[in-house]
């Protein structure tokens, strides 16, 4: 069964930084962390959960929201099997629940966030940003 943990979230104030992390372990045999597309969504409260940003196991890249175009950056490290979210220039409006979520082996980022195509999710890392 494979486990997915993100940590790195917490209280900043408005334009400071966090970087989130998740780790994720016990992938099936013959499949490794970075062979799996990734992402990782929010939900503020009140609200329906959002897309944020997408790995493709190629390496390649997909931001969702304009909001956190240029703030936010994914990334990975496939030693650690450790997915990031580098967030700068935090914002109020940033204050939620961040999950990271896995997707199938050898997949591709889709064109709109799509919460389906993920199979295995953390319980999620708290972001507050005062202002």
């Amino acid at each position: 069964q494979v486990e997915v943990v993100e940590s790195g979230g917490g209280l900043v104030q408005a334009g400071g930084s966090l970087r989130l992390s998740c780790t994720a372990s016990g992938f099936p045999f013959g499949y490794t962390f970075d062979d799996h597309v990734m992402s990782w969504f929010r939900q503020a409260p009140a609200n329906e959960r959002e897309g944020l940003s997408c790995l493709a196991w190629t390496g390649g890249t997909t931001y969702y929201l304009d909001s956190v175009k240029g703030r936010f950056t994914i990334s990975r490290d496939n030693a650690e099997n450790t997915l990031y979210l580098q967030m700068n220039n935090l914002k109020p409006e940033d204050t939620a629940m961040y999950y990271c979520a896995i997707g199938s082996p050898y997949g591709y980022c889709p064109d709109t966030p799509d919460e389906p195509g993920y199979t295995y999710w953390g319980q999620g890392t708290q972001v507050t940003v005062s202002s």
